[in-house]
């Protein structure tokens, strides 16, 4: 039954505009970690061991955007202690508080000049209707993120965690993230630690469950060590 539906849903052409797969909850989470123990034995093998991961849910909008790329090649607890002192130095974060900050404001929370202007033109492209996440949610995967990858700051790895994560996507597969790519390279004993194309070859037999791939991988990630690799990890 499981590897039907699996079957039925990659049949979907989920780039067809105006299509959006059901986002995942916690049991769409498990339907996919089910298919996905079937079509791959290392898959198997980490939710045998480890047990299905976490759902890693974020609210969708302005300020998960906004931690998302805080989190752009720094570590997660610096990106997160950042974001705390944003959130105690706005009360609540949203575009128009936001610009209210200045620069050593900005500079002092954790923000670097080119993360503030990131932000900042976020923060303007929203208020000034040029841009609206909430349209997100009516968009095929493929357009969300070209969506996303117009507004200055949002790269291929920022939009597909703001996908994966906020809109919960079940397909979309950040195969630039590296702590995914260490996994991916321990899971499958690859010599090196892959690319985005080998990522993405990889990644192929999991569609359409690639997002549900990434959440198992980044659990495998975070038993590789009794450090748990907190500071490495970028979900």
């Amino acid at each position: 039954m499981i590897s039907q539906l699996g079957s039925q849903l990659s049949k979907e052409n989920n780039d067809e505009p105006g299509y959006c797969q059901q986002a995942l909850n916690s049991e769409t989470l498990e339907q996919g970690v089910a298919f996905l123990c079937t079509v791959d034995a290392q898959l198997e093998w980490i939710q045998r061991n480890l047990g299905s991961p976490p759902l890693w849910a974020r609210e969708p909008g302005f300020p998960t955007l906004v931690l998302i790329i805080l989190e752009q090649q720094v570590s997660l607890a610096s990106a997160r202690a950042a974001y705390k002192r944003l959130q105690d130095a706005t009360q609540r974060i949203t575009p128009q508080t936001f610009l209210l900050l200045n620069d050593d404001e900005l500079l002092q929370i954790g923000f670097s000049r080119q993360k503030m202007g990131y932000c900042r033109g976020l923060a303007n492209s929203i208020m000034e209707g040029e841009f609206d996440l909430r349209q997100l949610d009516i968009l095929d995967d493929a357009t969300a993120r070209a969506t996303l990858m117009k507004v200055r700051g949002i790269g291929p790895w920022t939009a597909d965690i703001y996908l994966l994560m906020a809109l919960l996507r079940p397909d979309t597969w950040p195969a630039g993230d590296l702590a995914l790519a260490t996994a991916v390279q321990v899971v499958k004993r690859l010599p090196t630690k892959p690319g985005a194309e080998e990522m993405d070859r990889i990644a192929a037999p999991w569609r359409p469950w690639r997002a549900v791939a990434a959440r198992l991988l980044w659990h495998y990630y975070l038993s590789l060590s009794d450090r748990k690799k907190e500071d490495n990890l970028q979900i």
